[in-house]
């Protein structure tokens, strides 16, 4: 097989292919061969390691560091992602080595201040958002969700209903929650929004009965739209003997505003990655606080912080009810501390401020944006709203992909495509509360330049991007055939 032609980008060589022998310099004299560091097995003599100054491989990294778009360096509008700027304050705060240097099996009487820690923002989010109790151990709003429909499954298999077996799950919802629910062995059951995007209480009570385990809702929901008929339909589902399921992954949307244990919802999860800054994606552990209403607390996974009548702290395992734990050690400590640190930095105050925030900067963007791009659902929305690009690709063959990979040239990461799926042609965009004015604006334009060049010239948006370091990959090639290494050129 014959290797793949240069990988260089924008003139830029890759590491290998600037090495030259000998062109590498001992910096350090008495510098131990790799040997002396790593065993035999570990070593490959036919690798082909470049031989490069120690300045060639600074620049090469800090070039490629440059290639990759970030929340540093432009707008992220991905709807329902929730990409916003982490204050770094928060990160600072967790460095600390009285944080960062403590193991996760020191005594609970050395290690009362993370403890009190972690009490304090389960309390907090249990009175911000309606609920009897938290459980900082998952370690995502998915790994939460997992965990609420384990509670659900034992809670109905010791009051004696097992049969309850089905979870509705509107079309609405996050796509973890049917997944979710299907891991847990429940038969998932999909609600078709009404006209108005939401879910209708009467077409709800048509497909509740005896089985009917668990409601899924996202509120607001992934089109934006508050549910305004969930009273009603919380109570349809409890009166059916259910569980109503709150996906917290929108709760940036109504923190400080309302409350999901209000809505009648009996257990919940809160992506703190979304709401409370913490950093997102990177494959690395995320956090995803599980609550419940007060018949639920004897399940929530172990261990449990508590704090005794003298005021101290200490992880509870001795939970005979509980789901058990669902992770190693006791939760994601960093992302817990740089939770709190930010509740305590905004208060009450500056967290409906949050929510204010976010829903003005969504709605300036969709009334602006409505004057040239179609937006199926007109009314006021709240964190977040669906675009279509239906009317260009049937006039002008232009779809929502090629709109957002021409954001890519504008220097702007696209909004979340094709998703939710009930809109055709979709563009879903968020561009929560950390953005400016100025920032919004100068999206808004780029997005009417480029509906602007759909319409008279289209042919030119499909080969978009042509400014970034990769262009318009061929992803069907890519599925199915992916390359996967890099290998030198002969």
């Amino acid at each position: 097989m014959q290797p793949p032609p240069s990988n260089s980008a924008n003139g830029i060589p890759l590491i290998f292919e600037l090495g030259q022998a000998g062109r590498a310099t001992d910096y350090l004299e008495h510098a131990k061969p790799l040997e002396s560091y790593l065993p035999a097995a570990a070593l490959r003599s036919g690798l082909p390691l470049p031989d490069n100054s120690e300045l060639d491989v600074v620049r090469h990294y800090t070039q490629l560091s440059h290639r990759t778009f970030g929340i540093d360096l432009g707008f992220y509008p991905l709807g329902s992602c929730t990409m916003k700027y982490n204050p770094r304050i928060n990160d600072a705060i967790v460095a600390r080595p009285e944080f960062a240097d403590l193991h996760p099996y020191t005594p609970d009487e050395l290690a009362q201040g993370a403890l009190e820690a972690m009490y304090e923002l389960e309390r907090s989010l249990s009175s911000l958002f309606g609920m009897a109790a938290f459980s900082l151990n998952p370690s995502a709003g998915a790994h939460a969700e997992l965990g609420a429909l384990l509670i659900a499954k034992k809670h109905f298999k010791e009051c004696g209903e097992a049969q309850r077996d089905t979870v509705i799950v509107p079309d609405t919802a996050h796509g973890t929650n049917p997944a979710s629910a299907t891991m847990c062995g429940f038969k998932v059951l999909t609600l078709r929004s009404d006209a108005r995007g939401r879910v209708s209480p009467a077409e709800l009570r048509r497909v509740l009965g005896p089985g009917t385990a668990v409601c899924m809702m996202t509120n607001p929901n992934t089109l934006g739209l508050f549910e305004d008929d969930i009273a009603e339909i919380a109570s349809a589902v409890h009166d059916a003997g259910g569980l109503m399921y709150y996906d917290g992954a929108n709760a940036n949307a109504i923190m400080g505003y309302a409350r999901p244990g209000d809505m009648g919802f009996d257990l919940m999860h809160l992506n703190t990655h979304k709401t409370f800054t913490i950093p997102h994606g990177g494959g690395g552990a995320g956090h995803g606080p599980l609550g419940v209403a007060p018949h639920l607390v004897e399940y929530l996974p172990v261990p449990v912080v508590t704090r005794d009548a003298h005021g101290r702290y200490a992880l509870d395992f001795d939970r005979p009810k509980s789901i058990g734990p669902m992770r190693s050690f006791w939760s994601n400590f960093a992302h817990a501390v740089r939770a709190l640190a930010y509740l305590y930095a905004n208060g009450s105050d500056g967290l409906k401020r949050v929510s204010q925030l976010a829903v003005l900067n969504a709605n300036y963007l969709r009334v602006k944006i409505a004057e040239f791009l179609a937006t199926p659902y007109p009314e006021r929305c709240r964190h977040e709203f669906v675009a279509s690009a239906q009317r260009l690709k049937r006039e002008h063959g232009v779809r929502a992909l090629d709109l957002a990979k021409a954001l890519l040239d504008h220097g702007f990461m696209a909004p979340t495509m094709y998703f939710p799926l009930l809109v055709p042609e979709c563009l879903m965009i968020e561009p929560t509360e950390t953005e400016s004015k100025e920032t919004l604006d100068a999206f808004i334009e780029a997005l009417r330049a480029i509906v602007a060049t759909a319409k008279e010239n289209p042919d030119a948006l499909l080969q978009a991007p042509v400014s970034t370091p990769v262009g318009r990959v061929d992803e069907t090639t890519a599925a199915r055939r992916p390359d996967l290494r890099w290998r030198p050129p002969p």
